[in-house]
C-alpha cells in the first residue's frame, strides 16, 4: 500500500513539472491573449496531464490534492531564487526599443507582429514610434514605457487646443501588404510600392512593418531591426 502511495505520488510530481514545462514553452502569447488554439493547448496539456493520476482510490485522491498544494507552495517559494525563476518563469522581453521594433525577440516570445500592434493600441499607443520601451512581461502582459515628450500629459492640463494626428495604418506586415487596410485609406498597391521606393525600401521583403497615417498619407517604415 505504501509502495503504491510513493509511486503515485511520484507521478504526480512528474506531471506537475512537465505540466508546467509545456505550458512555458507554448510562449508569452498564450498568456496575452487567449485565442481557441490557444485555449485548446492548454486544455489538452492539463487533460493528457492528469489523466494518468485518475482514481477511484478516495484516500489517493484527498493525498494527491493535499500533496499538489504543498508542491505548489513549495515551488511559489523556491521561484524567490532568481535562477529558477528565470527558467520556469522566465524573464522580460523588449520588444519595442525607442520607437523601433526588436524582430528576434518577438519572434523569441512567440507573438507575432499583429498581436504585438493589437496590445498596443488597446493601451492608447496606435503608433509606435511614440513608444520608448514596450516590453512583454513574463506573465504575457505588455508594460509599455512612452518617450518622455509623449508622457500621457493632457491637453487640458496645459491649456493646448489640439489638431487631429492621424490614425497609424497597417499597409505592410511581416513583408506582406494590408489590401484591406489599403482601401481604407483609398490607396492602392501601386501607390503603396511607389511610396515605398522612394522611402528606400523598393523590397517590400526587407519590410516588418510600415504604417500610413490616415490625415496625410506619411509613411513609417520598419524593418524589424532594432535599429534607430
Amino acid at each position: 500500500m505504501e509502495k503504491l502511495m510513493v509511486v503515485f505520488l511520484g507521478k504526480l510530481i512528474l506531471l506537475y513539472f512537465i505540466a508546467i514545462i509545456i505550458i512555458r514553452l507554448m510562449g508569452k502569447a498564450t498568456f496575452a491573449q487567449l485565442t481557441a488554439h490557444d485555449l485548446a493547448g492548454i486544455f489538452f496539456v492539463i487533460t493528457l496531464a492528469t489523466g494518468p493520476i485518475v482514481t477511484d482510490n478516495v484516500t489517493h485522491t484527498i493525498t494527491g490534492l493535499v500533496f499538489v498544494g504543498l508542491v505548489h507552495f513549495g515551488f511559489s517559494r523556491l521561484m524567490l531564487f532568481n535562477g529558477l525563476n528565470r527558467i520556469f518563469v522566465g524573464k522580460p522581453t523588449i520588444v519595442i526599443k525607442h520607437g523601433k521594433l526588436v524582430r528576434e525577440n518577438l519572434k523569441r516570445s512567440r507573438f507575432t507582429l499583429t498581436e504585438l500592434l493589437s496590445e498596443v493600441r488597446e493601451k492608447g499607443y496606435p503608433n509606435i514610434s511614440l513608444i520608448d520601451y514596450a516590453i512583454i512581461e513574463p506573465s504575457g502582459g505588455i508594460s509599455i514605457v512612452p518617450q518622455q515628450d509623449n508622457a500621457p500629459v493632457t491637453p487640458a492640463q496645459l491649456d493646448i487646443e489640439t489638431s487631429y494626428q492621424g490614425m497609424p495604418i497597417a499597409v505592410v506586415i511581416e513583408g506582406r501588404i494590408q489590401h484591406r487596410n489599403l482601401k481604407l485609406i483609398n490607396k492602392d498597391e501601386q501607390w503603396l510600392k511607389e511610396a515605398l521606393a522612394d522611402a528606400g525600401y523598393p523590397d517590400r521583403n526587407r519590410i516588418f512593418y510600415a504604417a500610413v497615417r490616415d490625415d496625410d498619407y506619411s509613411l513609417m517604415v520598419d524593418t524589424g531591426a532594432g535599429n534607430y
